[in-house]
């Protein structure tokens, strides 16, 4: 096989024929490329939407999702249509003790959000008018907060004692700050109470509704600033990583139904946005999309390399003299079968490397175009190389089948009777 493989006389051959039939050769050729292209670029264009709902999600947990109180649509336990609900840090108790595939529930508060007006902030002669949050140090186990360096986030200190500290953002440090002015350790007015800035958060795009200039303050400073008792605007949770995060949305409604004494069939008494859905989702979709390339991508090899085993047929039925002559001189079996084989593999690896070069500048291109904005969720095309070398070893198994067919017709000939035709 190797004494084959390395002879020149063999590569000769084989150069001699595709010459001979450059066109034919060419065309069928292309069906092979067309497949590994196909595949290459549909599986990198999964994984780069893979990738991207990775990057706009990476700042919070998979299995996330968010919950908040509404008004009730349907009359229950004497109370009328149209009732408004309030959730209470309780709330956050209750659901522990009866959901155990929580993992993290934060009560979040908030003013200048979903429409409402925002808080006075001043510092020396400098004003701006921003959303405050009141939060709980347990919130960056779902929701990653970047603090620059030399800062911290709200910690369980500041809930324990009331501290007047806050976290702001980036574009609150420059409105409010000077731009070589350590913002760290200095004070603000938010609504006539002095707070000292202990962080200044990076703002992630892709992170929900928050923005760069955010301010975020401990719950219970929140609620002794603005009187909001044990009020709680939403909860921010996270299941486990095992847990069926739409079960769970089920199960956390279900709940509060019970405790707030709603309907259990009324759907619009509370609202929620479940994150780990929407990913599980868009995951789906992108294994979807590598199944069917891998699919169309196989189907489309196989016809190729069908396409190359004809080309072989009809070049052995037209060597068949050439042939003959070269068994009369002494090739055995093996050699003549070897050396159509090999041509079949080689036709077959050189249109399958074009292809991966082919589409690999695609991917580059769109990778290129992709790369500079932020609002569309696509990152880093890219096709694994296992799945690559996976893919021109079954080139190769498949051109050494489909090689054997021809192979076995060209060993068939009886050398007599190749000389015989003209």
């Amino acid at each position: 096989m190797l004494k084959t493989l390395f002879d020149r006389d063999t590569w000769q051959e084989i150069f001699g024929s595709i010459q001979k039939n450059k066109l034919r050769t060419v065309v069928t050729v292309i069906g092979v490329l067309w497949g590994i292209f196909i595949y290459i670029t549909l599986s990198g264009a999964s994984k780069g939407l893979d990738n991207g709902f990775e990057r706009e999600f990476e700042e919070v947990a998979i299995n996330s999702l968010f919950v908040w109180a509404q008004r009730t649509s349907i009359p229950f336990d004497g109370f009328r249509t149209g009732r408004g609900l309030q959730l209470k840090l309780d709330d956050k108790t209750y659901l522990t003790q009866r959901i155990p595939q929580l993992q993290y529930v934060a009560p979040r508060i908030a003013r200048g959000v979903f429409g409402g007006n925002g808080s006075a902030v001043k510092r020396e002669g400098k004003s701006g008018n921003y959303a405050i949050y009141g939060d709980f140090p347990i919130l960056v186990k779902i929701a990653t907060k970047d603090i620059f360096d030399g800062g911290r986030f709200i910690n369980q200190s500041d809930i324990d004692y009331q501290r007047k500290v806050c976290v702001i953002g980036e574009r609150t440090q420059k409105e409010l700050f000077d731009e070589k002015e350590d913002p760290i350790g200095g004070f603000v007015e938010i609504d006539g109470m002095y707070f000292q800035v202990v962080g200044v958060h990076k703002y992630t795009p892709g992170g929900g509704f928050e923005s760069d200039s955010d301010i975020f303050i401990p719950f219970t400073t929140f609620k002794l600033l603005y009187n909001t008792g044990n009020n709680v605007d939403w909860f921010a949770m996270a299941a486990y990583d095992d847990a069926d995060v739409v079960a769970v949305e089920a199960d956390i409604k279900a709940a509060l139904k019970v405790k707030h004494r709603v309907h259990p069939d009324d759907e619009r008494a509370f609202g929620s946005f479940n994150l780990g859905e929407v990913f599980n989702k868009v995951k789906g979709f992108s294994k979807g999309m590598n199944i069917l390339s891998l699919i169309v991508g196989i189907a489309t090899i196989l016809a190729g390399v069908i396409g190359i085993g004809n080309i072989l047929l009809i070049s052995v039925r037209e060597r068949t003299k050439e042939l003959g002559i070269r068994r009369a001189l002494g090739a055995t079996p093996s050699e003549v079968r070897m050396q159509i084989i090999i041509e079949s593999v080689f036709l077959t690896l050189v249109a399958g490397i074009l292809g991966i070069i082919l589409g690999s500048f695609v991917l580059a291109i769109i990778n290129l175009m992709t790369s500079g904005g932020t609002s569309f969720p696509y990152t880093n095309p890219t096709v694994p190389i296992k799945f690559i070398l996976g893919a021109l070893g079954l080139m190769v198994g498949l051109g050494t089948l489909i090689g054997l067919i021809p192979a076995q017709r060209a060993v068939s000939i009886k050398p007599i009777d190749a000389l015989r035709e003209e």
